[in-house]
């Protein structure tokens, strides 16, 4: 083997390695509302007193969940569109736990092809019914004594409804996804998108009642950029 031959794979490696984690970057930013906060009443269970006995305490609504400065959580942010490179699905499912009659968590995203664990924690009966449009949607009982079931998205989706009908106030968001580029902000409505390969990019917020909303960052390699979104009411 040449010398030269061996110096060109060298920096191959070398060319390789830089286009890795080493030289990723960030998107970091929060989510906030603004506009009068609306006083939305705990969730009823009273229809099913098995549901309701689960509980000793009212249970929240999850339709707009606020924290301090009215910082916002369950928004979905992603990168929106392609992004170089190859990211392998994770080996790990992705879990929904059917729990105190209610979905936990309630807005999620998973990778395509990546498995979807549908759990039965309460030992009553429950449905999962997507209401998925790119994907097949789906109806899955889940009686008391069917604690798992595991099913898989073969298409991008963006966030899609999966519900049950046995219980109605039970509610949760899914999309799937080609990369792993997402999170979900919690209640101090941050987020972090980490990984990036430099690049410019488009930054998707979504939240189940407000809408969506779009930003333009670009990452530099090695570097950091911010996002931040703000949501109100709809104007009527």
């Amino acid at each position: 083997m040449s010398k030269h031959f061996t110096a060109l794979t060298g920096l191959a490696v070398l060319l390789t390695l830089a286009a890795g984690p080493a030289f990723a970057g960030d998107v970091t930013g929060t989510v906030t509302y603004t506009g009068k906060v609306p006083n939305l009443k705990p969730i009823a269970m009273n229809a099913d007193p098995a549901c309701a006995s689960k509980h000793s305490s009212p249970v929240a609504n999850e339709v707009l969940v606020l924290g301090a400065g009215n910082t916002m959580a369950l928004a979905m942010v992603r990168v929106k569109g392609p992004v170089a490179g190859s990211f392998p699905v994770p080996a790990a499912p992705v879990v929904i736990d059917q729990k105190g009659c209610q979905y936990h968590p309630h807005v999620l995203g998973l990778r395509i092809g990546q498995t979807l664990k549908l759990r039965n924690s309460d030992g009553l009966l429950h449905n999962v019914h997507a209401l998925s449009k790119v994907n097949t949607p789906f109806n899955m009982a889940m009686p008391a004594n069917r604690t798992e079931a595991d099913t898989k998205f073969g298409k991008e989706e963006g966030m899609f409804l999966v519900k049950c009908d046995v219980h109605p106030w039970m509610a949760a968001y899914v999309g799937v996804f080609a990369n792993p580029f997402f999170a979900v902000t919690g209640t101090d409505g941050k987020y972090k998108i980490s990984g990036l390969p430099p690049g410019t990019y488009e930054i998707e917020a979504w939240h189940e009642k407000l809408g969506v909303q779009t930003a333009k960052v670009t990452v530099a390699a090695g570097g950091a950029a911010a996002a931040n979104f703000s949501f109100a009411p709809p104007s009527k």
